[in-house]
């Protein structure tokens, strides 16, 4: 990622566009204001309560994802203080907002840390905002969850990753295209660090696996002029083909929208998406993406006792006609993760501590249970859902179990043969395996 694109703010197209009104309408939501203050029933912390921080864009072009993703996390936190809050304490959470700018998000941490004196912050979506903090939560031997799925190649140990690593994704959802919808890719994202990995690793396998990238193409984030992108595709599948997509935030509103106005239906075209659930099939319509693909690990229609509760509590809370997806239910469970590790810690405030209690817990998530693992990551289940009429996700293929989580990428050739293991000194972010 440039640094010209790293400085750059982002902020929602103009209210004239009808993209934007419906963008606008999505994100509106009952939950806290993103001012960094401190919400809920005990202000000031001190002994009665424990500080945590949420760290997410509820404002510019990723406000579309991010803003629902706070509503989950304030969901964990309003019912485990219900139930007695962590070590008889009740959870304390100061909301900033990250604004869709990568130096903003850094400045953010550091005040949560220094100034809020958090014991933990759950933030981020984008790979280019968890990067943008890394530094921070390294130099202050500080802890971040992140519940996004990610392009891997890394593994700190001052993060918990609760999204999908790409051999929970990326790969399952290549090889499903490959075995059901053709051998031809043309990979469409935004142009930050997810994407541009993410199709490196795309492009690998593909190679591997008897398949063909035909054609590559990005967006600065936010863009909306996608009829270059379209042209190309055309051009290059000219009768039909994969579209893998890897774009973020509002971008998708006019890729979908012209996909469709250009004749590239999911009958010839059908399109993988890996950064849209559904939230996103709300905001965009679903008369744009019905039929098309996401590869996740939890949709809303899973059924399992845990979603059923968890969907009717989300609900409830914000509304009947709220939808949750897989990067909520990833920060929704993160929480109780968290608390879990403090719990068996003893402590909120021991960084140490609950670093090393974290490791091998488990939680009954609405996706299944998960298993947090010596590397950071998630043993998860993974899914492929179909765009239905009610634009929910029919899913139409599942691992019969969770799937155990690699960060360091086997198909690139530089990380293939590592690991990471936290647990273990003598191995920590990268070792050699083989």
């Amino acid at each position: 990622m440039s640094g010209e694109f790293n400085r750059r703010k982002f902020l929602l197209y103009g209210s004239a566009s009808l993209g934007a009104s419906l963008l606008l309408k999505a994100c509106s939501s009952p939950g806290p204001e993103s001012d960094g203050k401190e919400t809920g029933a005990q202000n000031g912390g001190g002994e009665d309560g424990i500080k945590v921080g949420i760290l997410h864009s509820t404002s510019g072009t990723m406000a579309i994802s991010e803003k629902s993703v706070v509503d989950a996390e304030m969901l964990a936190i309003d019912e485990i203080n219900q139930a007695g809050g962590v070590l008889g304490k009740k959870i304390i959470p100061v909301v900033e907002d990250g604004a869709s700018d990568w130096p903003t998000f850094a400045e953010k941490a550091r005040k949560l840390i220094d100034q809020d004196k958090v014991v933990t912050v759950f933030g981020c979506w984008t790979s280019a905002s968890r990067k943008a903090v890394l530094p921070v939560f390294e130099s202050k031997k500080h802890m971040l969850w992140y519940p996004v799925q990610y392009e891997g190649q890394e593994c700190s140990n001052n993060i918990f990753y609760t999204g999908a690593a790409p051999n929970q994704q990326i790969e399952p959802a290549v090889d499903w295209l490959l075995k059901n919808k053709g051998k031809q890719f043309f990979l469409v994202g935004s142009d930050y660090v997810f994407p541009r990995t993410a199709n490196t690793i795309i492009k690998a396998q593909l190679e591997a696996n008897g398949g063909e990238t035909v054609g590559e193409d990005y967006l600065a984030l936010g863009d909306t002029e996608v009829l270059p992108i379209i042209s190309k595709i055309k051009a290059a599948l000219p009768n039909g083909g994969v579209i893998f997509n890897t774009l973020n935030g509002d971008s998708n509103v006019a890729f979908f929208k012209q996909l469709q106005g250009a004749g590239l239906g999911p009958d010839k075209y059908p399109t993988m998406s890996v950064s849209i659930a559904e939230e996103e099939v709300k905001a965009i319509g679903t008369e744009y993406l019905k039929g098309h693909y996401a590869a996740w690990n939890y949709f809303q229609t899973v059924d399992t006792p845990a979603n059923q509760k968890f969907v009717k509590a989300f609900k409830e809370k914000y509304g009947k006609d709220r939808v949750t997806n897989d990067p909520m239910e990833a920060a929704y469970i993160m929480v109780y993760l968290w608390k879990q590790a403090a719990e068996k810690a003893g402590t909120a405030d021991d960084l140490e501590k609950v670093r090393a209690a974290a490791l091998g817990q488990t939680f009954d998530a609405p996706e299944g249970k998960v298993t947090l693992e010596n590397n950071h990551h998630l043993a998860k289940v993974v899914r492929i859902g179909e765009v239905r009429d009610d634009g929910l996700f029919e899913i139409v293929d599942s691992t019969e179990k969770a799937v155990p989580p690699i960060p360091w990428n086997q198909y690139v050739k530089e990380t293939k043969g590592y690991a990471c293991d936290w647990s273990d000194p003598s191995k920590g972010g990268k070792y050699k395996t083989s």
